[in-house]
């Protein structure tokens, strides 16, 4: 049996779990000692998966942040895998975790020896030739879906037309809590391309460039349109003569396999792509279907393994053990990049610098212990939108402490719930690939247990390159 904890952070007055192991069975939940809003439950399970939900002053939730499936009467309930018990007990940790973050994975267990150290089990590495293998089997599975069944049953689907003014189009997805969205070019009659956190990057960074705050007509003179035309890679030909270059839109039909557009947002270093149906014959419009992204093509993968990860030998390996990721030294086996994390007291304009420059999608906010406070990524830029904060703010006098409060003005508690999602270095790839499957998540940040100090970063990217490596 595995000692376990569930927490339920969202506050209530009564709140009760329900689950596989309890026979379906409420049972009564209890504040953590100096919280008013996270209740926990421990029970001994056993190995293997167990299904369960919260009972929230009499309405039943599930947590989205956590894995979860769905039953073949629409029932939703959340989806926990247990590992085999460790050979000392698990110490637990009770604290309250900081504004915007979840301590919890399911399983978010501290184990420690008598010495204080870190306890590992003892890890059966995967040869080369299993290795080979095991990608062998994912890029197959890969291979035989395709972009069509990405579709969801039903939703939307955004689009800007060219014509927007940037200001405009950055508040639009502030709204609609989008990072990317497609650009519909009504003079050519097809989309040409997609605005992006990072183009919101360029022109603050670029407009702020005089040191003096903005002014909300500096963006509005900006259409779209005009801002793409400015941004288009300029060339030199042999004649010294200079050559304007405009990149294609990358996209894929409905037809194409998952391993196509996988391979298609890693090689061209996209993160997303837009699923667009044209049809020759009848010369109509192309219409877009859908903009994927590298969760939803995880979550088939996920789902294919969910009931059997080890088949797959890889999946069980812990992820301090493979090239996976960007780690500080002498822990992980990452890349060999270096793992960047800013003080909270930095300037804003410090994390634009580091996203840009280092061609990340997250800067680590930690302490001067290296703990974790919060992470800022590139679609937090967004925020920015909000009220016009931005032509109200200097990059370099607003530190990040005032950069990510922000966005939690700019969301409800359960947004920013998602923005912080930690995890351990002994965690199993399976499980890594499991909690970055939900639409929401975009990478997961390893913590020392205890401490929470930073000790790597593992991306969506990174585990699709290294499982299409």
């Amino acid at each position: 049996m595995v000692l376990t904890r569930f927490a339920w952070p969202y506050g209530g007055h009564h709140v009760y779990l329900s689950g596989s192991f309890t026979g379906w069975r409420e049972h009564s939940m209890t504040l953590v000692e100096g919280s008013s809003t996270v209740f926990q439950a421990i029970f001994n399970l056993e190995p293997g998966y167990h299904q369960y939900k919260f009972l929230a002053d009499g309405i039943w939730h599930h947590d989205e942040q956590l894995p979860f499936v769905t039953d073949e009467y629409g029932k939703v309930n959340n989806i926990i895998y247990v590992r085999e018990s460790e050979l000392v007990p698990p110490i637990l940790l009770t604290g309250v975790s900081v504004p915007g973050m979840d301590v919890d994975n399911g399983v978010f267990q501290h184990v420690a020896s008598l010495s204080g150290a870190i306890h590992r089990e003892p890890i059966t590495r995967v040869s080369d030739a299993d290795l080979r293998v095991s990608r062998r089997q994912l890029s197959l599975l890969l291979s035989r879906y395709t972009a069509y069944d990405l579709l969801p049953e039903s939703g939307k689907v955004f689009a800007l037309d060219v014509k927007v003014p940037v200001e405009q189009a950055f508040h639009i997805m502030y709204e609609q809590g989008l990072a990317v969205v497609p650009l519909w070019d009504e003079s050519r009659g097809q989309f040409s391309g997609m605005l992006t956190a990072s183009d919101f990057i360029s022109i603050l960074t670029k407009l702020h460039a005089n040191g003096s705050m903005l002014t909300s007509e500096e963006l509005e003179m900006h259409s779209i349109s005009a801002w793409k035309e400015e941004k288009l890679r300029t060339t030199r030909n042999s004649d010294g003569s200079e050559q304007l270059f405009r990149r294609p839109l990358i996209h894929a039909g409905p037809h194409d396999s998952l391993k196509d557009v996988a391979l298609r947002i890693l090689q061209n270093e996209i993160s997303t792509v837009p699923i667009i149906h044209s049809s020759m014959q009848d010369g109509s419009c192309p219409q877009l279907l859908h903009v994927a992204c590298l969760s939803g093509i995880l979550n088939h993968i996920c789902r294919h393994f969910r009931h059997s990860p080890g088949s797959v030998s890889l999946l069980q390996q812990p992820i301090y053990a493979i090239s996976l990721g960007t780690w500080v030294s002498d822990i992980g086996r990452g890349y060999g990049r270096e793992l960047v994390m800013l003080r909270s007291n930095a300037p804003l304009s410090s994390a634009l610098t580091s996203l840009v420059e280092g061609q990340i999608s997250s800067v680590p906010i930690v302490d001067d212990n290296g703990s974790l406070l919060d992470v800022y990524s590139r679609s937090d830029i967004t925020a920015l939108a909000n009220g016009r904060a931005y032509a109200h703010i200097r990059l370099d006098q607003t530190s990040m402490l005032q950069a990510l409060q922000l966005g939690y003005n700019a969301n409800d508690v359960i947004n920013g719930r998602r923005r912080c999602q930690m995890c351990l270095r002994s965690d199993s790839l399976h499980e890594i690939m499991e909690r970055l499957s939900d639409p929401v998540l975009r990478r997961l940040i390893v913590v020392e247990p205890g401490s929470k100090r930073v000790e790597g970063i593992i991306t969506l990217r990174d585990v699709f390159n290294f499982l299409l490596r």
